[in-house]
């Protein structure tokens, strides 16, 4: 018989000093680090510990003994479930410091290098409405928060008023630990209020003319997936992703686009694809044109960027606007540069500055992020671009280097997980004056930082708030040639 565990205490009276990663905050109980979701510095709570370490542990308030004065009411409906918009309850400008802080403290703690006084954060104009994009899953069984599972009718037998309840279809967001259940969301505050509109018009016609939702345990159901984007430009794509069964499903598919298309002529790319596969990823799947084109355009200072249903655009349209206006200040273009544009995706960057440099050379994971790029250059008349489809580690290399020349200036803007180590090495040996290193992970920066210092000093740090209410980050570092 195994050994009974110890039940884990709950602790009381505890102030809420700072906030941690991942949107969390943190006390600290003797000398022991407490990690607490949806507080702030200044709450005194008591908690109940979930989950015990040898020097931290995991818990959640059961009782709100004082709220922080510096804490504000958050305006969404489903926060506190929906995961996406931790810090609703902090202040903007509060947001801003801890953000700063965060970017300070990880270069610090990780980088261990020397570091200049860091410029200010660019905190973002617009604290809603502020994305061109979100991604809805739609499932057969709907998130049933805690006060639901409390109120829901006794159960009586299989099929009954309870299971009918638990059983509702839903769009809306996964919910981390139910990853085949959805979170309805009625209204998001992030995006347009029209994307509200469509999904919600998505979500009655399907319910009112029995549309089946996706199963993921059991993959069945027709009606899988919604992305919206909109642009600067005006314009909105609609992507529906269905899973179509052996009998078919194209006619209730042809009739729910047509009244979608209908309803909304603001719509103008409406997509939609079959998805047989077990995961919602649309990169390897052909995508269907019901109406309109197959894209969609932003704008940026007097270039158009072509943005399709795979392409990867910054999510805050205005942001990706002052983040690009970063790196390119930094870069101290003359127009007689090399510069390598390292992860460029559909080249937004790169034809962003190109103008400024001789030539630009981006290299990217995604071939179809690389054909954007092209067409992107060719919409632009830009002609000093060439654009590389492959993996990183794989395609920089010094016999690439040796074909194309030496790089002048190099951008880098890699994925969280930052740089592999064979292309931070290849970046050495080929000594650009100067690297420009956006990441959207200062944590992993910081560690690429390290590995750069031998050859290369950090001149400048510039965060940049992308992604308000959430403890997201974006940071771009200047680094310059040691003498």
């Amino acid at each position: 018989m195994g050994r009974k565990k110890k039940p884990l205490p709950i602790l009381e009276n505890i102030t809420i000093t700072d906030c941690a990663a991942e949107g969390k905050s943190l006390a600290r109980v003797n000398d022991m680090v407490v990690f607490v979701p949806w507080t702030v510095p200044g709450d005194v709570v008591d908690v109940q510990v979930r989950r015990k370490k040898h020097s931290f542990m995991e818990a959640e308030v059961v009782r709100v003994r004082e709220y922080s004065k510096v804490r504000t009411t958050p305006f969404c409906q489903h926060f506190g479930t929906c995961g996406g918009c931790k810090w609703q309850m902090l202040p903007y400008d509060e947001q801003l410091k801890m953000k700063q802080r965060q970017v300070f403290d990880q270069l610090h703690r990780i980088g261990k290098i020397e570091l200049p006084e860091f410029d200010p954060i660019l905190g973002s104009a617009r604290t809603q409405a502020y994305r061109n994009k979100l991604d809805f899953g739609c499932a057969n069984k709907r998130y049933l928060t805690n006060d639901e599972i409390k109120n829901l009718p006794p159960a009586t037998n299989e099929g009954g008023e309870r299971d009918s309840a638990k059983n509702r279809p839903a769009i809306g967001f996964h919910i981390t630990g139910a990853f085949d259940k959805i979170l309805p969301i009625e209204k998001c505050w992030l995006m347009d209020d029209l994307h509200n509109e469509i999904r919600n018009e998505i979500r009655d016609y399907a319910t009112g003319h029995g549309l089946s939702f996706f199963d993921l345990r059991a993959q069945v159901g027709m009606l899988r997936d919604v992305i919206i984007r909109n642009s600067n430009s005006g314009e909105w794509m609609v992507i529906v992703q269905f899973h179509f069964d052996e009998t078919g499903g194209e006619k209730e598919t042809k009739a729910l686009l047509e009244h979608i298309a209908d309803k909304f002529p603001q719509i103008s790319s409406l997509l939609y694809l079959d998805n047989q596969k077990c995961n919602d990823t649309i990169g390897d799947q052909q995508i269907i044109t019901f109406k309109g084109k197959d894209h969609i355009y932003e704008l940026m200072e007097d270039l158009r960027f072509k943005v399709g249903p795979k392409s990867f655009y910054q999510t805050n349209t205005d942001q990706a606007y002052h983040l690009y206006c970063v790196a390119r200040e930094f870069a101290q273009l003359t127009g007689q540069e090399t510069v390598y544009d390292l992860y460029t995706g559909t080249g937004t960057i790169a034809n962003f500055v190109a103008r400024r440099a001789k030539r630009v050379i981006g290299i990217e994971y995604v071939p179809e992020a690389i054909e954007d790029a092209k067409v992107n250059a060719d919409i632009n008349g830009i002609d000093n671009t060439l654009f590389f489809a492959g993996d990183m580690k794989d395609i920089l290399t010094d016999d690439f280097i040796g074909e194309h020349g030496r790089p002048d200036v190099v951008i880098t803007d890699p994925p969280r997980a930052g740089m592999h180590p064979d292309v931070v090495a290849t970046i050495l040996r080929a000594h650009p004056r100067r690297i420009v290193y956006v990441s959207c992970n200062p944590a992993t920066q910081a560690r690429d930082l390290a590995l750069l210092d031998a050859k290369y000093r950090v001149e400048r740090v510039q965060p940049v708030d992308m992604f308000p209410h959430t403890p997201h980050v974006e940071n771009v570092v200047l680094l310059t040639e040691r003498e």
